[in-house]
């Protein structure tokens, strides 16, 4: 891997940081990026689906998710988990993500995880071929591409520190703040960083300094690299080895802060967990000689650093080995934004024609399209094309439920506001108040009960006495009037359509052993219309490959009523015209169709 980062890089951050993820978006506006780098949020207590951030003047929403799995699924480019959960959760979180595969790095932002718990992390990722940064790392940067949260600070700071696009250097250190500190030095000394990573400050961090630069060593963009070491541990010997044996071949600047360690009569604990010399060859004095000794650009002291950059950066300059690097235009994000209170995402009037879910009203309206109400239906209300099997389905719904008669409490409804002289849409209203669990619930009661039954393998004797322990009659089954003998022809064409076209039907074959059951009591107990619709539509979903998540919060939120609303409107309103057409007076009920009970009031 010769770069840790791309623009075409895209995170899944875990915990909803929104102050660091703002920065991440800010930056990705800034370097002009196609794409936000962070393609979803794991909020493992939130109940939201998403969260609005700023891109830019506008507003970007990026989806919440309830673990890393259901945001992987999802979103199987994004290859950096952000991992932000404090120490208790940390562990577990890469632990989860490096066996689900599919992440290059991993980003662990907590300090404190204990010692045992990180060496076996690090060690399982470095087996999976996981690159993780951390824990207690504010992150990496590729300038001009991609960038880890807080790492650079704010947008002011990342352009005054030429972080918004790559320079020549190769920066790793322990330390965040010093991370951000050296950007700084090295734009003002050079020409900014090309890849730069913190480590982070633990005693046991994921990838180490040779990792780091091994792979610096193979990135064109680096032409050469800056370490910043400190007191306590290793590490910086492997760097001294991989210069000796020559897998690093461009030239390194380093230093290990802590050399005033050696003024103490004692051990001196500095800040990160790591920084403690537990041996001569550790302390900062020691390494800093050994690494002079082996060709590395060492100053005499960190006040000495920024001149030995600059002298590294233009004698390579002086040779042609760096070349002066131009400005690339950026996008400036403003000073002031207003969040928008209202969202639509399924259409779009903003444009010289509406549209669609992103199609033109003219490219599925008119009837050379060959689209009809269900191609509509498809994109407005689930935002996807359906397949015309799918589409004549809805049509076939929506015509099936359109009107069952003027005796209907909806349509009875809908007459009597009509002859009191309302509108049409005041008596539309009033018909289409009356659905409900009572009157049209039964299509989203039976997809809802099926399903549960379905999915749990409960066989028809199971599922019937379950639903007598719900105390709940099952929707979608009997009839008034049609029994077997005596079948709904609506039903029969809805099976038939199904049998014919669609790529399976198994909740209906399930639907099927009920009746049996059901109708071996009672010949009436049939499936009927609106169960058959019910069970249908699942199967159609199904059929589409939507999960059954999502199947359920279809039934959950009402969707399947509203098919019922839709083509009950139709009917509504043809009574709603009728009544106006013969000028129908106003209503009153008969007398004598009331029963009368009304004895004279108690006296208190």
């Amino acid at each position: 891997m010769e770069k840790l980062y791309t623009k075409d890089t895209q995170a899944i951050f875990w915990n909803n940081n929104k102050t660091a993820i703002q920065r991440m978006l800010d930056y990705d506006y800034t370097i002009q990026r196609k794409t936000p780098s962070v393609a979803a949020i794991v909020a493992p207590t939130s109940g939201n689906k998403f969260e609005k951030f700023f891109y830019g003047p506008d507003e970007v929403m990026i989806p919440l998710y309830k673990s890393t799995a259901a945001a992987k699924k999802e979103h199987a480019n994004a290859d950096v988990l952000l991992n932000f959960a404090s120490f208790r959760t940390a562990y577990d979180v890469t632990m989860e993500a490096v066996e689900l595969g599919g992440f290059s790095s991993i980003m662990v932002t907590a300090e404190g995880i204990p010692e045992r718990l990180a060496r076996k992390m690090n060690n399982t990722a470095r087996n999976a071929g996981v690159t993780v940064i951390g824990p207690a790392t504010v992150g990496a940067i590729a300038p001009g591409a991609f960038k880890i949260a807080n790492i650079g600070g704010t947008i002011e700071n990342i352009v005054n520190s030429k972080l918004h696009r790559a320079g020549s250097c190769g920066l790793v250190t322990r330390s965040g703040g010093l991370f951000n500190e050296l950007s700084n030095i090295i734009a003002i000394n050079a020409d900014g960083i090309a890849e730069g990573v913190a480590i982070g400050g633990d005693r046991f961090v994921g990838s180490v300094f040779i990792d780091n630069m091994l792979r610096m060593e193979k990135n064109p963009e680096v032409k050469y690299m800056v370490l910043l070491g400190e007191v306590g541990g290793t590490e910086e010997y492997k760097i001294i080895e991989a210069i000796k044996n020559g897998q690093i071949k461009k030239p390194v600047i380093a230093w290990c802060i802590g050399t005033i360690a050696k003024h103490f009569s004692t051990g001196v604990q500095f800040g990160h967990a790591g920084a403690s010399a537990n041996a001569e060859a550790e302390t900062a004095a020691a390494k800093n000689s050994a690494m002079a000794e082996a060709g590395i650009y060492v100053p005499s002291s960190f006040n000495d650093l920024p001149a030995t950059i600059n002298k590294v950066y233009t004698d390579m300059l002086a040779a042609g080995t760096i070349s002066e690097i131009p400005e690339p235009s950026m996008s400036l994000v403003p000073k002031v934004r207003r969040s928008k209170e209202f969202i639509c995402t399924i259409s779009d009037d903003r444009g010289e024609e509406c549209t669609y879910a992103g199609f033109p009203i003219s490219s599925v309206a008119t009837p050379d399209t060959g689209k009809g109400i269900g191609d509509v239906i498809s994109l407005l209300w689930f935002k996807k094309q359906y397949p015309k099997w799918a589409t004549d389905f809805i049509e076939t719904v929506i015509k099936t439920v359109a009107d069952h008669g003027p005796a209907v409490s909806g349509a009875h409804n809908a007459k009597v506001t009509a002859r009191a002289g309302k509108s049409v849409v005041e008596s539309l209203v009033t018909g289409l108040l009356t659905i409900g669990p009572r009157f049209g619930g039964a299509i989203d009661g039976a997809a809802k009960y099926f399903k549960h039954a379905d999915d749990n393998n409960l066989d028809p004797k199971a599922f019937l006495k379950y639903m007598k322990g719900e105390g709940v009659p099952i929707p979608g089954i009997g009839h008034r009037i049609k029994s077997l003998k005596n079948p709904d022809l609506r039903v029969t064409g809805l099976m038939n359509y199904a049998a014919e076209h669609f790529p399976a039907t198994p909740l209906l074959d399930y639907a099927r052993t009920v009746e049996a059951l059901t109708t071996s009591k009672k010949e009436n107990l049939i499936l009927n219309v609106d169960g058959t619709i019910g069970i249908l539509m699942v199967d159609m979903w199904r059929a589409l490959g939507y999960s059954e998540n999502e199947i359920n919060e279809f039934i959950e939120s009402g969707t399947l009523n509203a098919f019922f609303i839709v083509g009950r409107s139709i009917g509504f309103i043809g009574h709603v015209l009728d009544e106006k057409r013969l000028a129908m007076p106003m209503y009153r009920h008969p007398m004598d169709d009331i029963l009368y009970d009304v004895p004279e009031a108690e006296k208190l």
